[in-house]
Formats: structure tokens, sequence, C-alpha cells
């Protein structure tokens, strides 16, 4: 199901029997529009060849960073169909593993679409949380409970993001919820500092694997602290994957002085998720990945210092992100 790789970095949690399917860089992939807003399936079949090629060991699909609120039923299944074409044909050392995202608030709902992606042929889903009107910590933990029971065996990557949905959740209760449901294979850590959470989860009974997210604004520290791998948008792969391959192959100094060049965009655009929406599709066609950069309203647009920014990002990074026309 997974694919082993040299960058994987940590295989599992110290002390835990349960090793993490998702390990190093996991990018979540984003959707091209055509400057009229249509969805670009052509695009978005170059944006997964070109992640699908940068080295990582696994894919996410839909989330923040694709846009997935802005996004149809209809044009959502025909991009996971996509997705998952590109994906099931390889094996061995060129696997990649996809993970199908779920958003859903009402649990039935999340339930059938976590077990029709399933059926489709996702290796693992993505669970966001339900959020909308504050349900009880109760309601949230019988609905993550709800489709783990669904998709067993298939793994579960459960996604924390205090931010962008106040949804609540410790160290205590998601271990609670891992004793018994065998298939919570993951946590994506996106509160702010992770750190502290992903120590707490790894330390726990049974030790939970831990991604950071966010950007990978904390990814040193995170993985000081035992993350396994990082998810974070696609438009700059490359990058993150030099991160991690040093980080992982021992060269703390060499990776966090990477993390430190690259801090003061990633820091600067995570100040609001829409602007970094923006930002790495303006880079992804600066790149020539796709035509437009296009967001759907509501969105955030660049102002002339910003898009700047992103061609002084470029510059700087130039050896890592070439042209991909």
């Amino acid at each position: 199901m997974t694919a082993t790789h040299a960058l994987a970095g940590h295989d599992s949690v110290p002390g835990s029997a349960r090793p993490s399917p998702v390990r190093g860089v996991s990018p979540v992939l984003e959707v091209p529009f055509t400057e009229d807003g249509a969805v670009d399936a052509d695009g978005f079949r170059r944006v997964v060849r070109y992640v699908l090629g940068t080295g990582v060991s696994s894919v996410m699909f839909p989330g923040f960073a694709s846009e997935f609120h802005k996004l149809s039923e209809e044009e959502r299944g025909l991009l996971t169909g996509i997705l998952l074409e590109q994906t099931a044909g390889r094996t061995g050392a060129s696997a990649v593993s996809a993970i199908v995202a779920v958003q859903d608030h009402a649990t039935m709902l999340a339930v059938a679409r976590a077990r029709a992606a399933v059926a489709a042929g996702a290796d693992l889903i993505n669970l966001l949380p339900p959020h909308f009107l504050a349900p009880s910590r109760r309601a949230v933990v019988a609905h993550v409970r709800a489709v783990l029971e669904a998709i067993a065996p298939t793994p579960m990557v459960l996604q924390y993001a205090p931010t962008e949905t106040g949804t609540s959740l410790d160290g205590a209760t998601l271990a609670e919820i891992a004793r018994a449901h065998e298939n919570l294979a993951l946590i994506k850590v996106e509160s702010s500092p992770p750190g502290a959470l992903i120590a707490e989860l790894a330390a726990g009974d049974p030790a939970l694997p831990a991604v950071e997210g966010y950007a990978g604004v904390q990814l040193p520290d995170a993985f000081r602290r035992g993350a396994v791998g990082t998810q974070p948008g696609c438009s700059f792969t490359e990058i993150y994957v030099e991160i991690w391959r040093r980080l992982a192959g021992g060269d703390q100094a060499g990776g966090e002085e990477l993390h430190r060049r690259l801090l003061p965009y990633i820091s600067y655009w995570m100040l609001d998720t829409e602007l970094i929406v923006a930002a790495e599709k303006l880079i992804s066609k600066r790149r020539g990945l796709f035509a437009s950069s296009m967001c759907r309203e509501p969105a955030h647009r660049l102002d002339p210092e910003e898009v700047r920014m992103v061609d002084r990002f470029l510059a700087e990074f130039a050896d890592l992100l070439p042209s991909l026309e």
C-alpha cells in the first residue's frame, strides 16, 4: 500500500508497535482553475504527475490547499478519480499512497464518502472532524469513531486543525480513540505550535505517529519531537523534500538552514489560508505547471508587493525549483 523511500525519516514512533503509513513529505494537491473559474482537469493531471515525480511517499486530496470547500460534488469526484488513476499503477519503489480526505459534517455523509473513497482505491482516509456550529467533544468523538469503524481496516489520518475549525481534541482523547480503533494510524497536527502535541502523542498509550502541517512553519521542531512527516502544499514540494532529506539523513544543521531561508515566505503566507493558496497557485503558474493562478471567490487577491515576493522566492530557490513547462 505505502511506498518505502530513503527520504522517509522516522518509520514509527519509538516504543510503538503501530508503524506510520505516511512518512516524509506528503503534499496536499492544489486545484487549478481556468480564467473563467472552471476546473482545469488537464492542469490537475500535470499537478499530480509533477508531485508524484518529486520523491514523495504519499499525497493528499482534497484539503484546504485544494480549496475543497469551493468544489462541487461532480468536480470533487472527477479530480479524485484522476488522482487514483495516477497512483493505482505505481508499484515497488515508485509507489505513492493516495490519501483521500473527508470533511463532511454529517456523520452519515462522512461515512458514505469514506467508504466510497476506499472502494475507489484510496489507500488512506484523511478525516477532518466536524466543527460547524461547535459540536460537543462527545459528538466529535462519535463522528470520528463511526468513520473509523466504517472503513476498517483501511488506515485513517485524523486532521487536527484548531485554527481553521475551532475543534479541540487533546492527546488523551486521541489515545482513547486509538485504543479502540487500530486503524487510527496517524494524526495530522496543525496546532500552533504543533510540537507539544506531537511529543504527547508519541509518549501516549498507544504511541501515535504524527505529521506536521501548516506549511511546515514549525518543521524542524516537529521533527525533533518525533514527527514522522510533513504535509504542506505542493507548488514547491522539492524544497520540503530536500529539508526532510537533510533532517532524516542526520544533517540537522543543513535542514534547519534551508528551513530558515524558507521561513520568511511561509510564515507570511500562512497568516491566512486564502493567502497561501493564492501564493502557491502563482508559484505553480510561474513554474509552468498550469496556465492560470485563478482562485474561486471569495479569495485573496495578491497585491503588487505580494506578487514581487513570489518572484523573489522563485529567484532565491531557482536551484531547487526548475521550470515545469
